[in-house]
């Protein structure tokens, strides 16, 4: 005598629709049947199931499980592989405990990173600087982050700045030009250009690579400002 398909799931711990699936997927073979027409499930059927369930329980896919076959080797293979994404996965999460932590600590935004979001808090950026200042924190190498956010600490809400953000977009180019020889001689402007020369030093090293970052911010001012305060940016660089 056999045992039915609800009877091998309340052994193994499982359920019959888990069982109805290592069916569908190929894991489990299809048992004889009885005269009444129920599946009768032997010893076999038993002991691959509850394979099968330890597998997953360990974390292995069925996939995975299926690339094993039927035998019942050590999968010594498989679960070195399975261990090596787990402690991949415990370090990651790790990092995050750590972060989290320096978040809470420091009561620090979640949109930038632990290291600079209390700099930009206390540097009093204007929206728009701020936003560009999320994507960037984003696209720099940490050193280069690190080196922005140092400098980040010399910005002050300068009157010039405060007119720069208030900038219209039909402002004359004498305005322009004034305003972008005042901002230039700002402590904080000459600061980050003796940091950052060019954009090769700013974004040369950046993981996403120099041109994906250039175009990137390309979007980025396009969207944040408007066409005389561009034309200011660009005075300031020529």
């Amino acid at each position: 005598m056999g045992w039915s398909t609800s009877q091998v799931a309340d052994l193994a711990g499982t359920t019959l629709r888990t069982i109805r699936h290592y069916h569908d997927v190929g894991l489990l073979a299809e048992p004889e049947r009885r005269s009444n027409g129920y599946k009768s499930y032997g010893m076999t059927h038993l002991v691959r199931v509850l394979r099968i369930k330890r597998l997953t329980d360990l974390g292995l896919s069925l996939a995975q499980i299926a690339e094993l076959g039927d035998g019942d080797e050590h999968p010594g293979e498989a679960l070195r592989e399975l261990d090596a994404e787990l402690a991949a996965t415990i370090q990651r999460l790790q990092r995050i405990r750590v972060e989290l932590a320096l978040i809470l600590r420091q009561e620090a935004s979640t949109d930038l990173p632990p290291g600079i979001s209390a700099t930009v808090a206390e540097a009093n950026l204007s929206p728009q600087d701020r936003a560009a200042t999320v994507v960037i924190a984003q696209l720099l190498s940490p050193e280069a982050l690190a080196t922005y956010s140092e400098v980040l600490r010399s910005h002050s809400k300068d009157i010039a700045i405060v007119e720069f953000d208030n900038l219209p977009a039909d402002a004359d180019e004498e305005t322009r030009q004034r305003l972008a020889d005042r901002m230039s001689a700002l402590p904080y402007v000459q600061e980050m250009r003796a940091a950052f020369p060019d954009a090769v030093g700013m974004y040369g090293d950046s993981p996403r690579g120099e041109k994906f970052v250039m175009q990137t911010m390309v979007k980025v001012v396009a969207e944040l400002y408007n066409k005389a305060q561009i034309d200011v940016l660009i005075r300031m660089n020529g």
